[in-house]
């Protein structure tokens, strides 16, 4: 029977100083949690309702974990959606592994992107183009806030990421830097390597004054309209296509 304690200890998961506590965060979802149950997280808890159980029975006998059948509307009362019809899963944070882009791989580093929406959705876009690490600066928002992870659509256990002081991490790096700027190269018109780190800054204020000398070549997205600009999450994507499209 799900407790009380259990109840008062994911519901407290939706705050980031308890998930910092705790070490743990939950997602929300079939496709989150399906994904999730997939992956090398090591899940401690499944709250899930008799559709799910009808349509993942493997998935419910994994070993290790509390299991819990209830209602939609304790799944509701749980978690952060109106609605959920299907599960919620509670697992353990991943520490904060240091990552080095090798040679012949393209990352991507995030300054100061605070929109937890923006950051799961360019999770999503990094899976889609096959870039399995993130370089985030440490003012970025909450990998584990369940805003980015529900965003990310389940692709936030394929892409690693790793938080950290950006200016130090650029400077030490051996590979070229491409970064966003609304002035810059036209990115239709100029050769792409297969190997970098596309830089991307915050929804305001673009890349910072002090990661700004660390880039190695400014690229932008030409406009053919009058809006001001784009949305990080939206050119994010533009650029990666870019990228990709001579692979």
């Amino acid at each position: 029977m799900l407790s009380k304690n259990t109840v008062k200890f994911i519901k407290s998961l939706q705050q980031k100083k308890f998930r910092k506590q705790e070490q743990a965060f939950f997602v929300e979802g079939s496709k989150n949690v399906t994904e999730l149950l997939g992956s090398n997280f090591s899940v401690s808890h499944l709250l899930y309702t008799a559709k799910f159980a009808e349509c993942h029975p493997e998935l419910i006998l994994r070993s290790g974990m509390d299991s819990y059948e209830v209602s939609e509307k304790t799944l509701a009362s749980i978690g952060s959606f109106v609605s959920n019809d299907s599960a919620l899963a509670v697992a353990a944070i991943k520490s904060n592994t240091p990552l080095n882009v090798e040679q012949n791989e393209l990352a991507i580093a995030l300054d100061d992107v605070r929109d937890p929406g923006n950051l799961g959705t360019i999770i999503r876009i990094a899976d889609w183009y096959g870039i399995k690490k993130l370089i985030l600066s440490e003012e970025t928002a909450d990998f584990y806030n369940p805003k980015v992870l529900n965003s990310s659509m389940g692709s936030f256990t394929r892409v690693d990421f790793y938080y950290t002081d950006l200016g130090r991490y650029l400077a030490g790096v051996d590979l070229p830097v491409y970064g966003a700027f609304l002035a810059g190269e036209n990115i239709h018109q100029i050769n792409l390597s297969a190997e970098g780190i596309i830089l991307m800054g915050n929804e305001a204020r673009g890349i910072s004054d002090k990661l700004s000398p660390m880039v190695t070549r400014k690229i932008t997205i030409p406009s053919f309209g009058q809006a001001e600009s784009l949305n990080v999450a939206v050119a994010s994507a533009v650029i990666c296509d870019n990228f990709r499209r001579g692979l």
